[in-house]
């Protein structure tokens, strides 16, 4: 009876996920949701005084809301390879935004969050904007399932022709065709059937859902647009921007509430961040995204390129309604969630992300290798960036121009203190030049003779 017994028992053990055994609390969920060209200064709970986002505004009543988060670099794929790998976009060799057909990609040795807790168990999902190689859904390259994710609805870049009734996603290897409707939802609600019908709800998951808005080409649902009616009749290319951050925010709402729906929020910790600063000059066009008075923009390595919105709710775990002056950037969240989940953090290559868990309780965080940014096409002459402390220094490619700026007393970045301060000056000149070394020695040398693809002009 006893022999019996144990048998019965062991085979119970071996059937049931660890996950869902009896007396075991699940480990929590994980949602990562990524904008896309938004600026520091887009969201009503970062100043907005124009722009509605009133999900997001609720959201940051609910979590602790980060005053300087920063995105890995000024443009879009190397922030997304930070997020999933930890590492610095030239040491992952995703060190610049990615043109269709470019070889160009996350690497297969690279080890994304994904791939990690598949391994230790976990459902995992990608809805949305993809971006990590130039051959998409191409067996040449590694797409989604090959960085760990069992589902995914996808696009290369951008949602084509624009986010209305898009005709370039991928569903799991295979053309979805013309959907109807706009990218933000259609992304949400991909997700949203993929946790109702897909997921195995014996597992905990991880879930991607990274927006397009409000990158170009800019389409937005006319109710959106009609919640800025003076804008719609003096300027309509502004309500067309305005509402399609409402349209992602109205998205990141139904999201929130099918968590609710189905009882996972109060076991979910997602984070709410963008990929780089907002596009264009702000004064033209549908590209009206505001820094909130940081200087520069999407592609620059100034504040206002990189500085983004960075919300964090996990209840129970992270002070609700509160904020965090602690510097942090997209590759912390994957240390961040390793150790949440005790998956093991690769020790065999350099991890730049740092564990941010402290800052959910008002502590410093400890951060061995400091925050870096580099992009050979930022449009003023400084293309390199790292922050130590409250100080970042800048400097051109060939490392022989340097700025450095107290971001604590100076966070527009107005007054260059290289001259007031020359021995801190030569502290961090030292500190980056090492850093830069290593980065490069390490990575794959594609950026060198690289030139960023220009627009195609369009024909009358």
């Amino acid at each position: 009876m006893r022999t019996t017994s144990w048998f019965v028992g062991l085979l119970l053990a071996l059937l049931i996920p660890n996950q869902a055994r009896a007396g075991e609390a699940m480990p929590p969920n994980i949602v990562i949701v990524l904008a896309d060209d938004l600026g520091w200064g887009d969201l009503g709970c970062y100043g907005n005084p124009v722009i509605k986002t009133p999900n997001l505004d609720k959201f940051a009543q609910e979590g602790l809301r980060f005053t300087q988060c920063y995105s890995a670099c000024p443009v879009c794929s190397p922030s997304r390879s930070a997020i999933l790998t930890g590492r610095t976009p030239y040491r992952n060799g995703v060190f610049t935004w990615i043109p269709q057909g470019s070889n160009v990609h996350l690497r297969p040795s690279e080890v994304t969050l994904a791939t990690l807790l598949k391994r230790l168990g976990y459902a995992t999902c990608h809805v949305g904007k993809w971006h990590l190689n130039g051959l998409f859904n191409n067996s040449k390259q590694p797409q989604p399932s090959d960085h760990g994710f069992d589902w995914w609805l996808a696009t290369q870049n951008n949602a084509g022709p624009s986010h209305k009734n898009p005709k370039n996603f991928v569903r799991n290897g295979k053309a979805a065709g013309v959907i109807e409707g706009f990218s933000s939802e259609i992304i949400v609600k991909e997700a949203i059937h993929w946790l109702k019908k897909e997921r195995d709800p014996s597992k905990p998951f991880f879930l991607n859902v990274w927006f397009h808005e409000p990158h170009l080409p800019i389409e937005t649902d006319p109710r959106f647009q009609d919640l800025y009616p003076d804008l719609v009749k003096s300027d309509p290319d502004k309500a067309q921007h305005h509402g399609n951050i409402t349209q992602l925010d109205h998205a990141f709402g139904m999201l929130m509430q099918a968590l609710a729906d189905l009882k996972l929020a109060d076991n979910t910790i997602v984070i709410f961040t963008s990929d780089n600063g907002p596009e264009g000059n702000g004064m033209k066009g549908r590209t009206r995204g505001s820094t909130g008075g940081l200087r520069g923009r999407k592609r620059s390595v100034y504040d206002g390129g990189i500085r983004v919105a960075g919300i964090v709710r996990w209840p129970g775990h992270v002070p609700a309604g509160k904020t965090s002056d602690q510097p942090i950037i997209g590759s912390d969240f994957f240390t961040t969630l390793c150790t949440i989940t005790k998956a093991p953090i690769p020790n065999d290559r350099p991890i730049d992300g740092a564990n941010i868990l402290p800052a959910f309780q008002g502590k410093p965080v400890e951060r061995k290798t400091p925050m870096y940014w580099r992009y050979h096409d930022a449009p003023e002459p400084m293309k390199i960036a790292m922050r130590a402390g409250d100080w970042t220094i800048l400097s051109n490619v060939d490392l022989t121009k340097f700025e450095i700026y107290n971001m604590k007393t100076d966070p527009q970045q107005k007054t260059e203190l290289s001259a007031k301060e020359p021995a801190r000056l030569q502290q961090l000149q030292a500190t980056l030049r090492r850093l830069n070394a290593e980065i490069e020695k390490e990575g794959p040398d594609w950026w060198r003779g690289y030139e960023e693809p220009k627009p195609k002009k369009k024909t009358p």
